[in-house]
């Protein structure tokens, strides 16, 4: 079930992400994601206490203050950087970088977790390197500079780098934790340091602004329900039934489904470049994972 859970999670993304894009055109990155956090919170704790996971004694303390770190690092953090991705470097470019996310899981989980990181893992993820690389030459999308092409590919490995630490630092928790729990902790661990930033900003007006209904909710809301709901839940589910290794690859394979979705919806150009970058990443991450 770890494996389906596993591709479930790539498609769901997938969509999510072009509704994301589109959101991202008229909504700030951390009010974007903060509204997904938000929303996503609401739906999963009617969620939890309907599967019966709602008490805090289904883990010990140390348990929930490792998810409440993962929560800040792979929520809070990864996903706002991730919007200030996508919005600079388009959905097709960003799936290119989000390849990253496979080879640094392992890499961090040989660190973190003991591991072992064999020789044609390595060139995996040499390969993938070379892929984000070959992304990051591409021609910047229309109205981006070639400046904030690359910092919009810097902000991508920033996510991908904090998404990976957050899933392997609770990669312990979830193999002895019910998948809704530990889904809901992280989550309020998450919010617990997002809302206080956004009730203290001066442009606290701006960030709630998102919150208030309005044409632009028909791409934030389903994408926050599919990206921050859905596909958590089976992103979750995904790492505590499979190895890590099988997880990421099947969430990777995304990378194809958003480079087609962002064709097709946001018109954003199939080209040459992008197509030599996807397959380089896609084959060191086959070589990272299987």
């Amino acid at each position: 079930m770890g494996q389906l859970f596993a591709l479930l999670t790539a498609v769901i993304w997938a969509i999510a992400v072009i509704l994301l894009k589109r959101s991202g055109e008229t909504v700030p990155p951390f009010s974007l994601n903060l509204f997904r956090v938000v929303v996503s919170t609401a739906l999963l704790v009617p969620t939890v206490a309907v599967a019966g996971q709602a008490s805090w004694s289904q883990g010990s303390l140390r348990d929930v203050l490792i998810l409440f770190a993962s929560g800040i690092i792979a929520i809070a953090t990864s996903d706002t950087l991730f919007h200030m991705s996508l919005n600079a470097v388009g959905a097709g470019i960003s799936a290119i970088i989000d390849s990253l996310y496979a080879p640094l899981t392992v890499l961090l989980a040989t660190v973190l977790l003991g591991e072992h990181l064999s020789a044609r893992q390595l060139l995996g993820m040499a390969l993938v390197i070379t892929g984000v690389l070959v992304a990051a030459q591409h021609e910047a999308p229309h109205g981006v500079t070639p400046r904030q092409l690359v910092l919009g590919v810097v902000w991508g490995v920033l996510a991908m780098i904090a998404l990976a630490l957050g899933i392997v630092i609770a990669k312990p928790v979830l193999d002895h934790s019910p998948v809704l729990w530990a889904t809901i902790v992280r989550q309020i661990g998450c919010l617990g340091v997002m809302l206080p930033i956004a009730l203290l900003s001066p442009r606290r007006r701006e960030i709630f602004h998102v919150f208030r209904p309005s044409r632009g909710w028909r791409f934030s809301l389903p994408g926050a329900i599919l990206g921050s709901y859905l596909a958590l839940i089976f992103w979750i589910a995904g790492m505590k039934y499979t190895k890590v290794g099988i997880a990421a690859i099947l969430n990777q394979s995304s990378t194809i489904y958003v480079l087609v979705l962002a064709a097709i919806f946001l018109k954003e150009p199939f080209t040459r470049r992008k197509m030599l970058a996807s397959v380089i990443a896609i084959a060191g991450i086959l070589l990272v994972t299987l």
